[in-house]
């Protein structure tokens, strides 16, 4: 699986690659800069974009827009968002288009290899994987809001697990629930927030943060 990579700061990048190489991943380029990131999605087309927000030469959100741009030209491209901290607005530009796999990850979270390399193949494969952190922030913005507020606790944890990108499988073993009473839970969810089910679990998550963070 072909990875480029994205971060300013020599040991976070070369940490960064020497883990993805040793889980079998290929990392075809790390660069440091927004432009060499943009060159490199658009010339390598590569599975994955494993991207830090903030790069030279702005260090403001300068990854994030060169992957949003390569995203415009590779429709579909993967990209998986590393962050320091949690960036509403961040979350939701990534979130914007609605297609292919996307992640948004806090820096912190690269320190554990397993949910690390774990979010990268998720994201590859099509599927999402957003901070814990990131979620809970935009539930709690959307909290004061109908239809949102008229999710039960077990619902809004149900919620937050789907947005991980957790199957529920997944979901039914963190939350000691069998599968089938998280598929009950996942359909209450949908109808309340009027949002028709879907097979693909995926554009099934996106498909419910594209409308928390309408709410917000």
């Amino acid at each position: 699986m072909r990875v480029v990579l994205a971060e300013d700061l020599y040991l976070l990048r070369d940490g960064l690659s020497r883990m993805l190489t040793a889980h079998g991943f290929d990392v075809v380029a790390a660069v440091e800069t927004g432009p060499e990131l943009l060159a490199a999605l658009l010339e390598l087309r590569p599975d994955v974009a494993v991207v830090d927000v903030r790069l030279p030469p702005t260090q403001t959100d300068e990854g994030l827009q060169a992957a949003l741009a390569a995203r415009r030209e590779v429709p579909g491209l993967p990209v998986l968002v590393l962050s320091q901290h949690v960036e509403q607005l961040y979350a939701r530009e990534l979130l914007a288009d609605g297609t292919g796999g996307v992640g948004y990850l806090l820096k912190d979270r690269v320190f554990n290899a397993e949910q690390f390399v774990d979010a990268v193949r998720r994201v590859a494969g099509g599927g999402m994987a957003m901070d814990p952190d990131v979620i809970a922030k935009l539930l709690a913005r959307s909290s004061r809001d109908a239809p949102v507020a008229r999710l039960t606790s077990r619902e809004r944890e149900v919620l937050e697990l789907m947005a991980e990108g957790r199957s529920n499988s997944a979901i039914g073993q963190r939350l000691f629930l069998s599968e089938s009473a998280v598929g009950k839970h996942t359909a209450s969810i949908f109808g309340k927030l009027d949002l028709s089910p879907s097979d693909d679990d995926n554009r099934r998550v996106l498909a419910v943060l594209a409308y928390l963070q309408r709410q917000g």
